[in-house]
């Protein structure tokens, strides 16, 4: 019995891609650590919050993942590309799925108490941004700006979970993971521009076409260079900083260069790889920037 409750788990997290959680988590202490500068570096429980951070984030991205999975069943099956998801293909069970996505729920709300009262108080907030995207494609082309909010949100999360309170200028990092990820996933939903034709299903590429969507991606990622920008501005950081920003600017260059129009046989390095490059080397650098910046104070 507990060997194969651990198999049906194993499965859930293949499903959900639990390994990309990577993705906005580096954004989110990102902005963790801007907040922890901000305090001073003298944080109380520092380590236990960032554990929390943690938590959250990953907890609230596999709710949202595994909901997602649940929702898109019926659609996943029809479509070539999906049909051997998880779920579609019987591999897991809708039951065990939607038990998985109440108890990362929990975890998530947990995790929201063991931090401060504001962040307990905004976690159904968030909940339902991150489940709300689900049901977007159904009725709204901008379904790629609701997924790149419900990752945006969380270097603001984090600020509120060190300080607790919002501070304004977090919002540019907000703004930069949601153009961002709505850049990346635009990319991504080109591989779907006939079958979410056939569907009535809502996207980017199915109302200007793909040529016009990965125009759309580009535009995205140059204003989300120019948030990042602004950011540095805001909170006066360094040479270091602008570095990094730099080296997502060159990635998200070539990340652009891998599609076309006509040939999309890279969209999986596009999406996977390269995305994780971006926010790990942005955490990096960002991160060593902060705390440079600490040892010149």
């Amino acid at each position: 019995m507990l060997r194969h409750f651990w198999n049906r788990l194993r499965l859930t997290l293949e499903m959900i891609r639990f390994e990309h959680s990577v993705f906005a988590l580096p954004f989110a202490l990102t902005g963790a650590l801007l907040a922890i500068r901000e305090d001073g570096f003298a944080t109380p429980h520092l380590g236990w919050r960032i554990f929390w951070i943690i938590v959250a984030m990953v907890a609230a991205r596999s709710a949202a993942m595994a909901f997602n999975r649940i929702l898109d069943a019926p659609i996943d099956a029809r479509n070539p590309r999906t049909a051997a998801r998880h779920l579609p293909a019987g591999v897991l069970s809708r039951r065990f799925a939607w038990g998985f996505t109440a108890a990362a729920s929990a975890v998530f709300i947990v995790a929201a108490r063991a931090l401060n009262d504001l962040c307990f108080y905004l976690a159904p907030a968030a909940l339902a941004v991150v489940f709300l995207y689900s049901f977007t494609k159904r009725f709204t082309s901008l379904s790629h700006v609701v997924l790149g909010l419900s990752l945006g949100i969380a270097p603001a999360a984090a600020w509120i979970a060190i300080r607790g309170f919002l501070d304004p200028r977090i919002l540019w990092l907000t703004a930069a993971v949601t153009l961002w990820t709505a850049g990346f996933d635009i990319i991504y939903a080109c591989q779907d521009f006939e079958f979410d034709g056939r569907e009535g299903l809502f996207s980017l590429p199915r109302r200007f076409g793909i040529a016009g969507a990965l125009w759309i991606s580009r535009l995205f990622h140059l204003a989300m260079i120019g948030c990042l920008g602004a950011l540095v501005y805001a909170f006066s950081l360094g040479a270091l900083s602008l570095a990094g920003l730099a080296a997502v600017a060159l990635l998200l260059a070539y990340e652009q260069s891998l599609v076309r129009p006509g040939d999309l046989s890279r969209v999986n390095a596009a999406f996977f790889t390269v995305n994780g490059y971006v926010s790990v080397l942005f955490f990096l650098f960002w991160a060593a920037d902060i705390f440079l910046l600490r040892q010149g104070t």
